[in-house]
């Protein structure tokens, strides 16, 4: 046995004896044997595409809601698109409410809303992979389409709420000044998009997963969102930065694109979190073979989600050595 081997197998089982390193190689292993990186690309694009029509609704709302509180309106506007670092503003500037009334406006915005729907789909089909729910098990239609307006419309008013009390701690800040009040607003805002991230796994999981499950993903999901907000700004001027000289304006595009595959891909993380310690699924092997329990568990439940029709059971058998 040469050297680098024998170095592999002493760290397999270094890690396999110790949950707080075992769990998280876990969690790698399984974001990799589930393409967890394709299903964030999928997101980050349907992402990208119902951003504009997403901001059209809620840009034609707020104008409904607080016409005559302009000021308000703008500062609730510019709140919600302080969650794209940097081109948050480029953004804004390209953005219009729909001046119908009446039927028309409605039918407008259901329309902008049903365009939109390739972001629930897409966030549905990668919950549901990540968790290992078999095809069969899945929501069909009609119910996709339910519980996918409801990923868009839901989540998007905590949204909204978190903006809000963003805008109201702002205000207060300039009256009572001092650390309480942004730590106040700090903990406000978290505990907002706990909330927000819980309801979207729950909207977008069959309803086996238990509601408990989703717990820890979602605290998680929301403190990534956090720190992102504190650091996103460097992340895209970064990215900018060297990507303008060569793509010109087409680099607020790819910026946007990074940023948006960014937070799919640490939420999908925060998700096969929550499927390793749901389902027990560590300590997996770095170097197999040989195959831990947990190893042959996992291959069992990613050939599971292949069945299509009740009545059927797929069993994996370990003929190695």
């Amino acid at each position: 046995m040469n050297m680098v081997k024998r170095a592999t197998l002493s760290a397999d089982t270094l890690q396999q004896r110790h949950a707080w390193l075992a769990v998280p190689v876990a969690m790698a292993k399984k974001f990799g044997d589930d393409r967890a990186g394709s299903l964030a690309a999928l997101i980050a694009y349907y992402a990208f595409v119902a951003i504009f029509p997403l901001l059209l609704v809620l840009v034609t709302v707020l104008d409904i809601v607080l016409k005559n509180h302009p000021a308000l309106r703008q500062s609730l506007l510019n709140s919600a698109l302080a969650q794209y670092p940097v081109i948050g503003q480029q953004i804004v500037h390209n953005i219009s409410p729909l001046h119908r009334t009446g039927l028309a406006l409605v039918v407008g915005l259901l329309a902008t809303l049903f365009g939109a729907r390739g972001l629930a789909i897409a966030a549905q089909n990668a919950l549901n992979s990540v968790w290992e729910i078999p095809i069969a098990r899945r929501p069909r239609f009609p119910w996709s389409w339910v519980r996918g307006i409801g990923l868009i419309l839901l989540p998007g008013l905590g949204l909204i709420a978190t903006t809000t009390l963003s805008v109201m701690a702002s205000g207060a800040g300039r009256v009572l000044t001092g650390a309480g009040v942004t730590v106040t607003a700090f903990l406000g805002s978290l505990v907002l998009n706990i909330g927000v991230f819980w309801l979207a796994f729950r909207l977008g999981t069959v309803s086996d997963i238990s509601s408990r499950q989703l717990w820890p993903g979602a605290v998680i999901s929301a403190v990534i969102w956090q720190i992102l907000q504190a650091v996103g700004g460097y992340f895209v001027s970064h990215q900018l930065e060297h990507a303008s000289a060569l793509y010109g304006i087409f680099a607020i595009v790819l910026g946007l694109l990074a940023w948006l595959y960014l937070q799919a891909e640490l939420t999908l993380y925060a998700v096969e979190l929550n499927v390793v310690r749901a389902y027990r699924l560590w300590p997996r092997s770095i170097a197999p073979p040989p195959y831990t329990e947990q190893d042959r568990r996992a291959f069992q439940l990613y050939a599971q989600v292949e069945t299509r029709g009740a009545g059927m059971d797929i069993v994996v058998e370990d003929t190695g050595p």
